[in-house]
């Protein structure tokens, strides 16, 4: 979408510190055009809309965000971003990927340009399929920069009967599709992982994601419960409504957690470490299967550290 959003030289694109770094590598490859990045600090592990409305000038034409942060959780008021960007007319891009499948979004009530969300995180997918949403304002003052042949319209008879048909050339005057379509890649799709994607989203249609979203957040209030009788940090900030299902807390020091991280894995206890500008350690990921013995067996082990 990088190329689609009409921009010109001296245009600004502010983005949080704490993004995971696909969100800015887009953004980054747009310098060479005269694309400038503000690198907005993180506030104890919060991205903040008022540090963001700080930072616009007249030149600002997008804000590239993530609704939920990878390393910490945070889950950021985007009820406000939309409201900064549309009262300064900014674009609003939107990376969901830790947040759709375990906390629902209404774009009608929480309107934004562009979201886009992989379908590995939280969605159970396959590798490699996601989806885009773009609003229908934005659509229409967005170019897409390639095409392929699938963003033609469908000749008459369809292309089953075009493929046979001898007179057929491949320089024509072509018709393109003026709907969402025209902005995906316009050839053979990945059809194995769409239909893992699409069975995946069936299922949590039919457990229905507010009552995922209840489960996840019961489980973060139990583990931030019990990881506050333990001798570590937590870094997640703890907030209901800033939360996710990411908690992140820190044993010490990056090697420390590392450790534990192993630690835990040989028990079959699967965790991560992750960090962005000095925010970060292990960060447990409950989701809608996770249960509560789950947790207790978490909090077990990692208490046994300190026995």
């Amino acid at each position: 979408m990088r190329l689609a959003i009409p921009l010109e030289s001296g245009n600004r694109v502010p983005i949080s510190d704490l993004e995971f770094l696909e969100v800015a590598v887009p953004w980054v490859q747009k310098k060479k055009a005269g694309i400038a990045i503000d690198v907005v600090p993180n506030h104890c592990g919060q991205v903040r809309v008022e540090d963001f409305a700080a930072r616009l000038t007249p030149r600002t034409r997008v804000i590239a965000i993530s609704f939920v942060q990878w390393t910490n959780g945070f889950r950021l008021d985007l009820g406000a971003f939309s409201r900064l960007c549309r009262d300064r007319g900014i674009w609003l891009v939107v990376d969901a990927i830790q947040q759709l499948g375990a906390i629902p979004l209404d774009v009608k009530q929480t309107p934004v340009d562009i979201l886009a969300c992989g379908g590995h995180k939280w969605l159970n997918a396959p590798f490699g399929c996601g989806f885009m949403y773009i609003s229908r304002e934005a659509m229409a003052k967005l170019e897409a920069p390639v095409a392929g042949y699938l963003d033609i319209q469908d000749p008459p008879g369809g292309w089953g009967h075009y493929f046979q048909t001898p007179s057929t050339t491949p320089v024509g005057d072509f018709a393109f599709v003026t709907t969402a379509r025209r902005f995906e890649t316009g050839g053979t799709g990945n059809y194995p992982r769409a239909a893992g994607l699409a069975a995946s989203l069936g299922l949590i249609e039919q457990v229905g994601s507010v009552e995922i979203s209840r489960h996840i957040l019961s489980l973060t209030d139990q583990l931030l419960a019990g990881l506050d009788e333990l001798p570590v940090e937590i870094v997640t900030p703890t907030a209901r409504e800033n939360r996710s299902g990411i908690v992140t807390f820190s044993v010490g020091s990056a090697e420390q957690n590392l450790a534990l991280m192993k630690r835990l894995q040989e028990k079959r206890i699967l965790v991560s470490v992750r960090y962005t500008s000095n925010v970060g350690g292990v960060r447990v990921s409950c989701h809608f299967y996770n249960s509560g013995a789950d947790i207790e067996a978490l909090l077990a082990s990692i208490g046994r550290v300190f026995a």
